[in-house]
């Protein structure tokens, strides 16, 4: 049978040695990935759009979220839509793409930095479904995925080191959101935050330019209307600083409501036992009747938010809008329809920012912008859900650029962020990894934590015996200094105990079985366990030394580990992640 194509190591030799030797080759390959990624966005944008317009009939290049006069039967048709070619591509793909899918933060958190480029871009192309039929995701998803596969089918082909390899995927994730937004800011700092996990003076070069390269590129192509708030903006002084701690409070209820949202209609279909292919044409009917409502919950929400941002509204239509796109988000994505909630994010926390302004105006007349509010509310929901404080900021900063609105965001956002960790603890990424049983909260790399496993540590030469040999045979057969432990084993050949030369020697009656000085009889780890899991056995069964057994049910000895071997081979491993992170 033909070998499958591999990418890997596909570049020239020299190209390889030149990227993995200087910095400016990582820097250069970090600018192809922005123009790769600026194309990408901006193909899969306009896309979109061209779909909005065939399905609805809306205008030429005209916001989806919008529109008021939309035919019925097209608003009731179109998700329904998108949810049979969702469950035709699932039904085509089946196990196809299992195990095989991991987005930019998992795949730096426990891959290295390595993905899938077949199963990110099915994952895009689901995505691409999702919002092209109208309901209410966004594309910064689809955007996010395939600009960092693409940035990781890169590395491959350069056999880029794990580090190097992590941050090419970061340079593609601040490609994508710099694109997506022409915030070329506020990219760079979502790479740092969300997918690298850290910043350092190595990374700053290539991820930046990864992010202009990519705004360039897209904000060529494709006109970015977020961006165009209006020129004056009331600036946020004195008191009106303290109520931001008040916006960030209600922004950080807001965003763990819409979270935990999404995981209880998850809960409501799999109590209903409904077929996973079925599931998207119930979430889509149901949006798509709360659609004939409102408009503005549909897609990504690019027009609401400058709608609402914009222009006045009143207070029971920003509730009305409000309700309607956190119920339609949580159906979406809990239904199975893919996407994120980053947009979706920003857009509630601008209504919120602009209610709570409007609100606050009828009991206090502080003259307290609602425009400066909807950004800053945007800013801080959108924190509590990505969990990324400073890209943000950032965006504010790249909408408005008024630093009193932007210290206004910075305040609300960092509050919220504090909330969040404190109540709740996960971003809504890392909440789905929860969900589905991962441990990891964030980018940082423990993947070489999970690759450490006892098998890899454990010493082979082990001695077992019988635990029915007497003493004084066994001080015969190991004489005082040959071994400092024996593993003893029952006549089926399974652990039983240990026993240390000390005790042996120690023992007043040498006619005695072995068994009677047998000790930590439960105490063992698996091959399959890691670093972490065997520290944390040493310090539950207080002892330096344990056998490694084969499993549970077959408790057959195959090795043993030392304590000090593990911290030491846990320290170097430290050491050699500690020299990656610092400048070459």
């Amino acid at each position: 049978m033909k070998a499958a194509f591999s990418f890997d190591h596909i570049f020239p030799f020299w190209l390889r040695a030149f990227v993995r030797a200087r910095e400016v080759g990582l820097v250069l390959v970090a600018l192809v990935i922005g123009l790769g990624s600026g194309l990408l966005v901006a193909l899969i944008s306009i896309l979109s759009q061209r779909m909005h317009e065939l399905i609805y009939g809306i205008p030429w290049n005209s916001y989806l979220s919008v529109q008021s006069d939309i035919v019925w039967w097209r608003v009731l048709m179109g998700a329904p839509l998108g949810a049979l070619v969702l469950a035709l591509l699932t039904l085509w793909a089946g196990q196809r793409f299992k195990g095989r899918i991991a987005d930019a933060i998992e795949a730096n958190a426990l891959q290295g930095g390595r993905m899938s480029f077949a199963g990110s871009a099915f994952i895009t192309v689901q995505t691409f479904v999702s919002n092209a039929c109208g309901v209410s995701v966004g594309l910064e998803a689809a955007y996010t995925q395939i600009c960092a596969a693409f940035s990781s089918l890169i590395g491959r082909g350069l056999a880029a080191r794990r580090q190097d390899m992590r941050l090419l995927v970061g340079c593609g994730a601040a490609g994508a959101i710099a694109a997506a937004f022409n915030a070329p800011l506020a990219g760079a700092f979502y790479a740092f935050e969300v997918v690298l996990g850290a910043y350092n003076v190595a990374s700053l070069v290539p991820v930046v330019a990864s992010a202009v390269a990519a705004s360039l590129v897209s904000g060529s192509l494709v006109h970015h209307q977020l961006l165009d708030v209006p020129a004056t903006l009331q600036h946020i002084t004195g008191i009106s600083f303290l109520l931001m701690f008040l916006l960030a409070a209600l922004c950080a209820l807001a965003s763990i409501m819409l979270m935990k949202g999404v995981a209880f209609v998850e809960a409501l279909f799999d109590a209903a036992r409904m077929p996973s292919p079925w599931r998207p044409m119930v979430g889509g009917i149901c949006v798509g009747m709360m659609a004939l409502v409102t408009p503005q919950l549909m897609g990504s929400g690019h027009g609401a938010v400058h709608l609402n941002i914009e222009q006045q509204q009143s207070m029971m239509m920003l509730v009305l809008v409000l309700s309607f796109k956190s119920i339609a988000s949580m159906i979406t994505l809990g239904s199975g329809f893919r996407g994120g909630l980053f947009f979706a994010s920003l857009l509630l926390g601008s209504l919120l920012g602009r209610l709570f302004a409007q609100i606050l105006a009828l009991f206090v007349p502080l003259g307290l912008d609602p425009v400066s509010t909807a950004i800053a509310g945007m800013a801080a929901l959108g924190t509590g859900v990505i969990g990324a404080p400073i890209t943000m900021t950032v965006l504010a900063l790249e909408m408005t650029g008024d630093f009193s609105v932007t210290v206004a965001s910075l305040v609300a956002c960092a509050v919220t962020s504090l909330l969040v960790r404190e109540l709740f603890g996960y971003s809504f990424a890392t909440w789905r990894f929860h969900l589905r049983g991962e441990t990891i909260r964030g980018p940082h790399d423990i993947g070489w934590l999970r690759d450490l496993t006892v098998e890899r540590m454990m010493r082979r030469d082990v001695r077992t015996v019988l635990q029915t040999l007497s003493i004084a045979q066994a001080r015969e057969t190991y004489p005082l200094g040959s071994e400092r432990h024996l593993f003893l084993t029952d006549e089926a050949g399974h652990y039983a105990g240990l026993v240390l030369m000390g005790e042996l020697y120690a023992a007043a009656d040498d006619h005695q079985p072995l068994s009677t000085l047998a000790g930590k009889a439960r105490a063992h780890v698996l091959p399959s366990m890691t670093i972490r899991d065997c520290l944390g056995a040493f310090e539950h069964f207080e002892t330096d030394v344990l056998p490694v057994l084969a499993s549970e049910t077959e408790p057959v000895v195959l090795g043993l580990v030392t304590e000090a071997h593990a911290l030491r081979r846990y320290g170097e491993e430290l050491e050699r992640r500690n020299g990656d992170i610092a400048p070459r």
